[in-house]
């Protein structure tokens, strides 16, 4: 097999202050490189976008595909595209025409991709866990927060609480410390929940969080980050697993190790 064929290319979709989707979403697949024999290359374009407000999020979402033409230039597999609060604030639905309109654009461009996105990807996850009932953190000023918890609600998930940390400036989003979820939780209320968003942001740092929260609440936690890399590799067909993503991808751990043994 050609180094080429060993490596499968992730083409990833940026808003041009979020310095978070490149750390957690590859140290993911990375630690997934320690048990299982895939092995991944990584390939952004950029869109800009510094202030986390809805004229600021409308023109970037516009450049999205001028992103997505740009990656099929290089024939990556699957495309992720992460601002979830930017899908989100273009109206109820819109991360299935988001993902159809790029998704043709990359056929269109002669070379096919699947492009997905985190608003999809964490209501997708949220599904497949069996979680009807949820508590969120975010990071967005509270009318886009409302926002997102209406867009969720729409999607049929009951947002019995959330936290809106207040923060507009995209590059103080990524300078949070990555470990503040596992005590920001607290303050949700939890009672009778099925599920934690510890991040519904993938600029907001929340990987190390998320099997800490697990731990001390006995609650499936996920984040934007950890669904979107489930939906790359379900996207690629591989095994949804990585080590340190929480339930969403822990399922089949053990199997996976003993079939690479």
């Amino acid at each position: 097999m050609s180094f080429a064929k060993n490596y499968r290319r992730v083409g990833l979709i940026v808003p041009s202050s979020n310095i978070t989707m490149e750390t957690e979403i590859p140290a993911l697949l990375k630690a997934r490189e320690a048990i299982l024999p895939d092995r991944f290359t990584f390939h952004s374009s950029r869109m800009r976008m510094k202030s986390v407000v809805k004229e600021e999020l409308e023109a970037m979402d516009a450049d999205s595909l001028r992103c997505a033409i740009e990656l099929s230039d290089a024939a990556v597999e699957v495309q992720a595209y992460a601002c979830l609060v930017a899908i989100m604030s273009m109206g109820f639905g819109y991360h299935h025409k988001s993902s159809t309109k790029l998704s043709q654009a990359t056929v269109a461009n002669g070379q096919p991709a699947t492009v997905l996105n985190s608003a999809g990807a964490l209501i997708d996850g949220m599904k497949d866990l069996g979680i009807g009932k949820v508590s969120i953190i975010c990071p967005y000023m509270k009318p886009l927060t409302k926002m997102v918890v209406d867009y969720i609600e729409n999607e049929g998930i009951e947002v019995q609480d959330f936290l809106a940390l207040e923060i507009p400036d995209n590059l103080d989003v990524a300078s949070q410390d990555p470990t503040a979820p596992a005590e920001l939780w607290r303050k949700l209320d939890t009672r009778g929940i099925d599920g934690i968003v510890a991040s519904a942001c993938v600029q907001m740092p929340s990987l190390a969080s998320i099997e800490m929260i697990e731990r001390a609440s006995g609650i499936p936690t996920l984040s934007a980050a950890v669904a979107t890399t489930r939906q790359i590799l379900k996207s690629l067909n591989l095994t949804e697993v990585a080590p340190g993503g929480g339930a969403l991808l822990s399922s089949g751990v053990r199997a996976s190790i003993q079939n690479v043994a």
